[in-house]
């Protein structure tokens, strides 16, 4: 079992902030107000806060580390190792896992590593079931 770590939402392309008070996920929508939401199977994206911390190590130095934002950021759980299907309840929401790892556009991470984290470990998912999520409420993978 997980936990989530924190929780953004970006009301504008190139922005994000941290929310501090739950934040409502829609069916078939993703976050209230968030400008990702609605898209088809990747309306809520998720990102471990290891692989953060990594990035950060790095500078951010790719083409998308500077500019990616993930709505939930977890902890104790590597979720990009589940197959595409699994549902998580996180929160009173649950969700369903419906893309690993993003595009990778050619970087200088790429270059000497083969692949950067946002290629292999990034997780989109669809929510199924509605309700709140905020920062410390748990992610558990349903059976």
């Amino acid at each position: 079992m997980g936990k989530v770590s924190a929780v953004y939402r970006s009301e504008k392309k190139g922005e994000r902030n941290r929310l501090d008070q739950p934040a409502l996920f829609i069916p078939g929508f993703g976050l209230e107000g968030d400008h990702h939401g609605g898209r088809d199977q990747r309306q809520v994206c998720l990102f471990g806060r290891d692989d953060t911390d990594q990035i950060k190590i790095i500078n951010g130095a790719g083409l998308c580390t500077g500019r990616f934002n993930e709505n939930i950021t977890t902890e104790g759980i590597e979720l990009f190792k589940l197959p595409l299907g699994t549902r998580v309840k996180i929160g009173e929401t649950i969700q369903e896992i419906t893309q690993i790892g993003k595009k990778c556009f050619g970087c200088e991470i790429g270059d000497e590593n083969g692949k950067c984290v946002l290629a292999n470990e990034v997780v989109f998912t669809a929510v199924i079931v509605g309700g709140y999520i905020k920062a410390g409420d748990t992610i558990a993978v349903l059976v």
